[in-house]
């Protein structure tokens, strides 16, 4: 794709996780030359290419308002469900259940018992989501990363540490 911007002072080619290659130049320069740059780097564009189809694909894709509207009552069902069936292993008692938009955390817990999510846990794999669960879950008895909270935590889950570097990555 080839972009025409008034800011930009110089030819600039990206290369997008998804495939898209991008070559933005500036205003008033020649299609011809910006396509003949873009050529002239071929090899490059497909040694990135390459790299983007090897790298693992992410879990979830960005997050909008929209997308929060349409899963936060299958996010609020799955919390709630899988917070009793966890339970019966844990018997913690726990305030309230609500569920967030939050960009930088999968789920929280306070200490009067009430545990948020992600929307976004609707839309992950059931391994993945259960993980989250679990963890806030937790949190309700060790309200730290203690060795006690990981030993807690892999009562149910014995592979989190697999789980937590895959949402890291997400």
């Amino acid at each position: 794709m080839l972009v025409e911007s008034r800011r930009a002072r110089m030819l600039r080619l990206t290369v997008h996780a998804d495939g898209r290659v991008v070559v933005t130049m500036p205003r008033g320069m020649s299609p011809a030359y910006a396509m003949r740059f873009a050529q002239a780097r071929s090899q490059w564009i497909a040694d990135k290419v390459a790299y983007f189809q090897r790298k693992p694909k992410p879990l979830l894709l960005s997050a909008n308002k929209r997308d929060y509207r349409q899963y936060k009552d299958a996010a609020l069902d799955l919390a709630r469900q899988r917070l009793a069936f966890f339970n019966v292993i844990y018997r913690l008692a726990f305030h309230s259940v609500t569920i967030g938009n939050q960009k930088t955390r999968w789920g929280s817990c306070s200490k009067k018992g009430n545990v948020s999510f992600s929307y976004r846990i609707a839309l992950l794999p059931p391994r993945y989501a259960d993980y989250i669960v679990v963890h806030e879950l937790c949190h309700l008895k060790e309200m730290n990363h203690s060795q006690k909270f990981w030993d807690l935590v892999s009562l149910a889950v014995p592979n989190y540490r697999d789980i937590r570097k895959a949402l890291k990555n997400a």
